[in-house]
């Protein structure tokens, strides 16, 4: 029997993994100095080189539920993106701490909150996934919402998925195709989800999404002019493209057979790279399980575990996004795999 205890114990490391930088963020905006040098490392060195000393396992039963968590995580999102705006277009900051504060909040913003924004949207209930997608919609990418969940998760590792990244195609290629064919992809799939239901056009989600992002982009003017929306839109390029770095990881060149019958063999564990290193895990959430949630896309993220039969990634996650920005490299490091998997 799982007792309330036993519970929170779960989520306590997922607690501390994901909200101790955003701490550090908002003190980083108010006092800057040490303060911005400490979120720049918790997110890059420390979390580096807590993955290779901590334990790798970080999973609890299925009943433990962590909604009270990613809700709070939604919660400091909304609080901490105007705070960043703030620091990053005032006079507070010298260049330096401003530069610091810039790349730690990205980080936070693309590989924390996305996680957590992207929990949310698979949630049946709908203010939990009214929250993700207003998590989205804040950082411009509010169609990421419609296009994960009716585009990706149904056509993954095909080449009806624009997230799903093809061997030999360097990160920047994908970047750029991904983004427009999401927004794309996800409206045509919206589009046809109401004419399914039997509800107008305009009943569309991407109206809100749009509506959203201009709603932010005119408060952020509001705000102080030119500086604040610079600032603003930096951080969402910066948030937007760590989760485009993410989601080309995740899926680099796992393809999915295609039948004679012209329809892809079924979405199983070997259609997704995985990481097992438990710090950078907590810290996004358990979203480095990846072919559990593939499988399983509504378990709540403490529960997911990494089959014994899944593709994984030779160093942790955010470490291979990182490696991604050098094509060559990064061609060197995951084709063999790539081939591995798909001959096996």
């Amino acid at each position: 029997m799982v007792t309330i205890r036993s519970m929170n114990r779960a989520i306590l490391p997922f607690g501390i993994a994901t909200l101790t930088p955003a701490a550090l963020l908002a003190a980083g905006a108010v006092w800057g100095g040490l303060w911005v040098l400490a979120a720049v490392i918790y997110l890059t060195a420390m979390t580096s080189l807590l993955d290779r000393v901590l334990p790798r396992e970080c999973t609890a039963d299925e009943a433990t539920n962590g909604d009270g968590l990613a809700s709070v995580i939604a919660l400091t999102h909304f609080a901490l993106m105007p705070l960043m705006v703030w620091a990053l277009a005032s006079d507070g900051l010298v260049l330096l701490e401003k530069i610091g504060l810039f790349l730690a909040a990205g980080f936070w913003f693309g590989q924390v909150s996305n996680a957590n924004a992207h929990e949310l949207i698979h949630r049946p209930g709908r203010g939990l996934h009214r929250l993700g997608m207003w998590v989205y919609i804040t950082l411009l990418f509010g169609h990421h919402t419609s296009a994960h969940v009716l585009v990706h998760h149904i056509h993954v590792g095909t080449a009806a998925d624009p997230n799903t990244s093809r061997k030999g195609e360097n990160l920047y290629h994908y970047m750029r195709r991904a983004w427009v064919g999401s927004f794309v992809k996800g409206y045509r799939a919206e589009k046809a989800r109401l004419q399914k239901i039997n509800r107008p056009r305009w009943r569309t989600p991407y109206v809100v999404y749009v509506g959203g992002a201009i709603l932010c982009l005119s408060l952020a003017v509001l705000s102080g002019g030119f500086a604040p929306l610079l600032a603003y839109l930096a951080l969402c390029a910066h948030a937007q493209a760590q989760l485009l770095m993410s989601d080309y990881v995740q899926h680099y060149g796992l393809s999915r057979r295609i039948g004679a019958n012209g329809r892809a063999e079924p979405v199983s564990a070997r259609h997704s790279w995985n990481s097992p290193h438990w710090f950078s895990s907590a810290m996004m959430l358990n979203a480095t399980r990846h072919s559990d949630h593939h499988a399983r896309p509504v378990l709540p993220y403490p529960a997911l575990s990494i089959p014994d039969n899944a593709p994984m990634l030779p160093r942790p996650l955010p470490l291979m996004a990182s490696i991604a920005l050098v094509p060559p490299l990064w061609r060197r490091v995951m084709d063999p795999r790539v081939a591995r998997w798909q001959n096996a």
